[in-house]
């Protein structure tokens, strides 16, 4: 008899509805067998009691139940968030596919989650699909971004120093103020990026395609065009620009320079302008 009694509890405690169905059942019928009496003798003033109570019950649900449910929506939020963060930090420095894809998919629900500030240092992201991501502000030093599709992502005020993005399509990308020393942007599509008062000490442009680019103001001091196609690139106001670097890109026709540094190139390379 006790380990049938046994078996059926275990069996009940398994099922949560009918438990608590089974416990409503049991304190109805013990509440109205107390109450029985009450209701056949003062039932009006029972039933003010009981409205009450329901009043009081309303309240309870309008404030503390949607506070609880706003409170514990937040905290999931979060907890949410505190797990893409911490994917993201378990696949950093592994160079897969999977990596790649799952920092892509991370990346992405930090931005539903309005979230573009993202440490992303040494992170693998070759050949992945960040077309109109919001990376602003984020950590890319050293991450690997070649072959990557980054058309009109939000790249600026971003930390991309030493970052790979060889072969990468960056058109239209924003990518103002971000600092980009020493990246590899060979062979990549840069085809109307606003690179506005970016700092691109030492960066690699070669086969670049930055058509119609807006380089303005910018920080370009050892950087290398060679082979680059310039064509409506706008350089002025740009620092650290010579002559030198310029002739050896593919194409400056109808780019946009400061007096000085046009005069020089009228000069001594006016084909490439011309």
């Amino acid at each position: 008899m006790i380990k049938k009694l046994k078996k059926y509890y275990e069996e009940l405690i398994q099922k949560p509805i009918l438990t608590s169905f089974i416990v409503l059942g049991l304190l109805t019928i013990l509440i109205i067998g107390l109450s029985l009496r009450f209701y056949l003798t003062d039932f009006d003033n029972i039933y003010m009691n009981v409205l009450a109570e329901a009043h009081g019950m309303l309240f309870d649900i309008l404030i503390i139940g949607i506070l609880i449910y706003w409170l514990r929506e937040i905290g999931e939020e979060k907890q949410r968030v505190r797990q893409y963060i911490d994917e993201i930090d378990d696949f950093r420095m592994w160079e897969s596919e999977e990596a790649a894809f799952r920092n892509v998919g991370n990346i992405k629900r930090l931005n539903r989650h309005h979230i573009n500030n993202i440490e992303l240092v040494g992170c693998y992201l070759k050949k992945t699909n960040l077309n109109g991501v919001n990376l602003q502000g984020s950590n890319l030093n050293t991450a690997d971004l070649s072959n990557a599709i980054l058309i009109e992502a939000n790249l600026s005020e971003t930390r991309m120093n030493q970052t790979n993005f060889e072969n990468a399509n960056l058109n239209h990308a924003l990518l103002k103020g971000t600092y980009a020393s020493g990246s590899n942007f060979k062979d990549a599509f840069m085809i109307k990026a606003d690179l506005q008062d970016a700092f691109l000490i030492k960066a690699d442009f070669q086969n670049g395609f930055l058509m119609e680019a807006n380089l303005s103001n910018c920080s370009l001091a050892e950087c290398n065009f060679e082979n680059a196609n310039l064509y409506k690139a706008n350089f002025t106001g740009a620092t650290g620009l010579t002559v030198e670097q310029l002739a050896k890109a593919k194409s400056l026709y109808l780019a946009t320079f400061d007096p000085d540094i046009k005069v020089l190139l009228e000069e001594r390379i006016p084909d490439l302008i011309g």
